[in-house]
């Protein structure tokens, strides 16, 4: 597998602004390939700076959305529908100013949403994101991007949840754009076995997160790495694996992911020696 490695701007602050690429600096000097840019509000960041920060610290760029209660595209309401397609238009123009090749993240529906609701309205919102998303795919294209979809869990949302709802969205877009995004901490909440989630996905597969069972450090809880390990193997997966956790000192996204307590010594510890333990899993020379 060629692999590289990087970490979201998330472990520390949020939302990510212009001034956020002070982290480039220490993200790199820790021996990370790539930094994830979650795009929260794309009006606060000055995107030829940033790739500037970029070029600077040859960092490569994945960019990851983030869906809320207005960017909801099984909202019943267009007018939200508009809302979502505008934000995507964004962080699609971001996506080529920093050279990144697609868009990831749970864009079928709002973060959060999850309630027990009748059979009919759950296909009518199914509907929905497949015709939205078809759209969003159209948009990607153009700008000669793929979307990366994220199955999240049980408590996050009532739409997708595993490797095989995921696939079963690819497949209804039916767009060569519509592609996956794996996250080891949704997959341990989910999957009964991470392996076989992971070769189902297959070559549809172009960015994977990770982070322990508990959002913490990789390689200090109870994920089965090795089978982890073993699924991007069989898939030759050659792509990214990026950390995403947060910090509890930013109140509103802490309380957005429930993290209540500090999951590491510091932030920089949980980067460091996250980074340490994913190039020993995976066999890669320390830089």
């Amino acid at each position: 597998m060629n692999l590289t490695f990087g970490v979201s701007t998330w472990l520390w602050t949020s939302p990510f602004k212009t001034n956020t690429t002070a982290l480039f600096p220490k993200i790199k000097a820790m021996g990370y390939d790539t930094v994830e840019i979650p795009v929260e509000y794309p009006d606060m960041i000055d995107g030829e700076k940033v790739r500037e920060a970029l070029l600077q610290h040859e960092l490569k760029a994945v960019v990851c959305g983030a869906f809320g209660p207005s960017r909801d595209l099984t909202h019943e309401d267009p007018a939200v529908h508009k809302t979502c397609f505008d934000y995507i238009e964004q962080c699609f123009r971001l996506c080529n100013t920093w050279d990144a090749a697609f868009l990831a993240g749970p864009m079928y529906s709002a973060v959060g949403k999850a309630r027990m609701i009748p059979q009919e309205q759950r296909k009518v919102e199914w509907n929905r994101a497949v015709e939205n998303l078809y759209r969003v795919c159209q948009m990607a294209e153009q700008h000669g991007l793929s979307i990366a979809l994220e199955s999240l869990n049980r408590f996050e949302s009532d739409l997708i949840n595993t490797a095989e709802d995921l696939m079963r969205l690819v497949r209804d877009i039916n767009h060569p754009a519509a592609r996956v995004l794996l996250d080891s901490f949704h997959m341990t909440i989910e999957e009964p076995d991470l392996e076989k989630a992971i070769t189902s996905v297959g070559d549809k597969l172009i960015h994977v997160q990770v982070s322990e069972n508990y959002r913490g450090t990789p390689g200090t809880g109870q994920t089965r790495w090795d089978a982890f390990k073993r699924g991007l193997e069989q898939i030759n997966y050659q792509g990214c694996i990026s950390i995403e956790s947060f910090t509890p000192e930013i109140k509103e996204l802490a309380g957005a992911v429930c993290i209540w307590r500090h999951l590491a010594g510091s932030q920089d510890a949980f980067a460091a020696d996250g980074l340490t333990f994913l190039k020993q899993l995976f066999n890669t020379s320390q830089q």
